[in-house]
């Protein structure tokens, strides 16, 4: 463990080293590409002494054939220099095996010096003419200012040079008592029986608060008032369990919804395109979910693959991908936040190892960023920018619970991820699933409608379960052939989300929309996690349902340490079982008199430690740490039989509980603790914190806390280490 953590800091210390300087003085490469060039050509830098029938290649299809060529008589590094101009792809761009760099020997595309080439997927929607203003499924407030353009094909997004353009949309409304899962009951008129009924989409967060289905309608019942859709949502499509009278279902892509500037809806009976524009732009439609993809050969259900090694991308675009839609044959991740081994991003590693994503910039595009899926070895994801988009930043998905282990060892590091989600509201800035002894550290995560960071595996009751979410990612044949009921000793060797270091990252306006999340969350993982010295703030949307850095159902095993939690809603640490949560700053949590520091859920918590924390509020009403009461007739156990934790049964000592405006609070804290038995050594003591309202969380060196053993935390050490250019 201790010598592959080195080699993550080695490579950690590589990035750094070269980050976007790696090319920045070299110009020379074995082929040149260039939106002015010809794939007839060699591929050479053009110049003003060469012939005009030579040159660089035209795409960058035609240098990675060139490159295989090459490879036959080079044995050495072999460079691919983009340059400036726009590159669009009618077919997903794959790497195979024979693009591996042989031995130690690297392959790598980057932009040339200076120069932004952009790859897309987008075509431009052209001819537009007047909508009729007598078409009668057109809104009143619509007619005389919406165009019409025939179109071939289906797509679910579309663009302008502002960015993903919305659909037309409905107003929303409760589902009504009754739905299921594929059948959705509606308060009378809100849908109809629309001649493109196959067009529309039903996008509910179905009753829970944790997730966004986009499901495709099949059919609509007016008069029964029951809509049914062709694939099943991940719950019963019914009113939100936890934010009761929330408007959580809504239809897209109905013509009579077009009422606002920048909305569309697409006709595929007619072939039609309408939409109101909101500039002047040329406007386009996607052609690919997935622009270019890391192909090693993968066999699926054996143990062993072989991956594309030595691959790298530098100092590319990436834009305009089409978003996915879920199938009868999907296999959900914990709570379908994703779909396991699917097209759902801009680049995709598919079996790779020491492949590297550096200083790339994915933008406004329906899906997700990058993924790395299944078979993912000591790859580097670093200094990207990553925002506006649909999807989730960045997925590590290895294979589901089996005894094939093979996504690890990555780096996922300095990256700017924000304005993920803007389709399915759950994605996630960076997502871990089934990966294990990865370091993510230093990314800046920000702007996001749900949770900003994941480590997610398969939480025990799943293996006795089927249906889409999770089951369907067991390895049946190497884990007992069948789904039975088993218990986290029997399960835990096939989580492979294990010994990550989740470090140094900054996350700040997380959970903008939806509800029940967190900055970070870990559920269903192995074990050996660490959470360390990150920094969450500002997690200020007005819902209560909310945690900076949260444990949840059954997780074990987890070291929560050294992190500063500053003006977060509702709550800031959530504790369960075993976890360790030591040495973090908590400073003002929002939504008092609910809002609490540290939340003591879920028991028993042998091994478990709060030790050497700091609670400290600036507002009169602060509950430091909070405890469920106990379920009616049983003492221990609460409504749904989950044991109950109390502060009390974990190894809890040298806190700091304090209250600015009313220290009298603090005292009271820590008297009750030391009535049940812990914190003899804590203290009711202002921990003189330097300057927190602008950053510095450092100790005064007057500090009770230093005199304590708590150990100070420099925020200047965490987020983005370089420069990256954002809005």
């Amino acid at each position: 463990m201790q010598i592959k953590m080195m080699k993550l800091f080695a490579m950690t210390l590589l990035v750094l080293m070269t980050g976007n300087a790696c090319l920045a003085d070299d110009t020379a490469a074995d082929f040149y590409v260039a939106a002015t060039g010809s794939d007839t050509w060699s591929g050479t830098l053009a110049d003003s002494n060469q012939q005009a029938s030579d040159g660089p290649f035209a795409t960058i299809q035609r240098a990675r054939d060139a490159v295989r060529e090459l490879k036959k008589s080079k044995a050495t590094d072999i460079v691919v220099l983009v340059r400036e101009g726009n590159y669009t792809l009618d077919e997903t761009l794959v790497f195979g095996l024979q693009d591996s760099g042989e031995g130690p020997a690297t392959i790598t595309y980057a932009a040339y010096p200076g120069e932004t080439p952009v790859l897309s997927s987008a075509r431009e929607i052209s001819k537009w003419r007047q909508a009729d203003p007598n078409l009668p499924r057109l809104a009143k407030q619509a007619r005389g200012k919406v165009l019409v353009a025939d179109v071939s094909g289906s797509f679910k997004c579309l663009f302008d040079q502002e960015g993903l353009l919305p659909r037309a949309r409905s107003a929303g409304f409760i589902p009504m008592k009754g739905s299921g899962r594929s059948e959705l009951r509606f308060p009378k008129g809100k849908l109809k029986r629309w001649p493109n009924v196959n067009d529309v989409e039903i996008v509910v967060r179905p009753h829970h608060a944790w997730i966004v289905n986009v499901l495709p309608l099949k059919s609509v019942d007016e008069v029964n008032q029951i809509a049914y859709t062709s694939v099943d949502a991940t719950y019963a499509m019914n009113e939100l369990h936890f934010l009761k009278g929330t408007e959580s279902c809504w239809v897209e892509n109905v013509l009579e919804e077009l009422d606002e500037p920048g909305e569309w809806a697409l006709d595929t009976t007619e072939d039609k395109l309408y939409l109101w524009p909101r500039n002047e732009t040329t406007v386009v439609a996607p052609q690919l979910k997935e622009l270019i993809r890391i192909e090693g050969a993968i066999d699926k259900d054996g143990p062993k693959d072989d991956p594309v090694r030595n691959l790298h991308f530098r100092g590319l675009t990436f834009q305009h991908g089409d978003r996915d839609t879920l199938t009868d044959e999907d296999a959900g991740l914990q709570h379908d936040w994703e779909m396991h081994d699917k097209a759902t991003a801009l680049l995709r590693l598919r079996g790779a190892e020491n492949c590297s994503i550096e200083n790339c910039h994915f933008a406004n595009s329906g899906g997700g960023a990058i993924r790395v899926d299944l078979h993912g070895i000591e790859n580097t994801i670093s200094n990207n920018h990553i925002e506006q988009i649909g999807g989730s930043g960045i997925l590590l998905c290895g294979y589901g619970p089996g005894t094939k282990d093979v996504n690890r060892n990555n780096l996922v590091f300095n990256n700017h991820i924000h304005h993920t989600g803007r389709i399915y509201s759950h994605s996630p800035g960076i997502m871990v699933w089934q990966s294990g002894e990865n370091r993510v550290a230093n990314n800046l995560i920000h702007h996001t409608p749900y949770t900003g960071l994941i480590l997610s595996g398969c939480m025990t009751d799943f293996f006795a379960r089927s249906g889409r979410e999770l089951t369907r990612t067991i390895r049946w044949h190497e884990v007992g052939g069948k789904p039975s009921k088993k218990t986290l000793d029997q399960v835990r060797p096939f989580l492979h989300t294990h010994d990550n270091r989740i470090e140094y990252n900054e996350i700040h306006h997380a959970m903008e929309a939806l509800g029940d999340g967190n900055a970070i969350y870990i559920r269903g993982a192995g074990a050996g996690n660490v959470i360390r010295r990150n920094y969450v703030h500002h997690l200020v949307a007005p819902m209560i349902m909310q945690c900076a850095i949260r444990t949840d159902g059954g997780q074990q095993d987890t070291l929560i340490a050294e992190n500063i939690i500053y003006k977060c809603t509702s709550q800031g640490i959530m504790l369960k079982l075993n976890t360790r949560v030591e040495n973090n700053l908590v400073v003002d949590v929002i939504a008092p008199p609910r809002g609490y520091y540290l939340s003591v859920r879920e028991g028993p918590l042998t091994g478990a430690t709060i030790q050497r924390n700091v609670f400290v509020s600036y507002n009169r009403e602060s509950r430091f740490i909070d405890e469920l009461p106990p379920g009616k007739g049983k003492q221990s156990e609460d409504r749904r039989g989950r044991l109950l934790a109390r502060s009390k049964d974990a190894d809890t000592d040298y806190n700091i509980y304090y209250c600015a405006t009313d220290p009298m609070l603090g005292a009271q804290m820590l008297k009750q603790q030391r009535g049940n038995g812990v914190d003899a050594h804590s203290r009711a003591v202002d921990p003189l914190l330097i300057d927190p309202e602008n950053g510095d969380f450092r100790f005064h060196p007057d500090s009770p806390a230093l005199k304590m053993g708590i150990l100070p935390i420099d925020v200047s050490e965490i987020g983005l280490r370089t420069e990256i250019s954002s809005d």
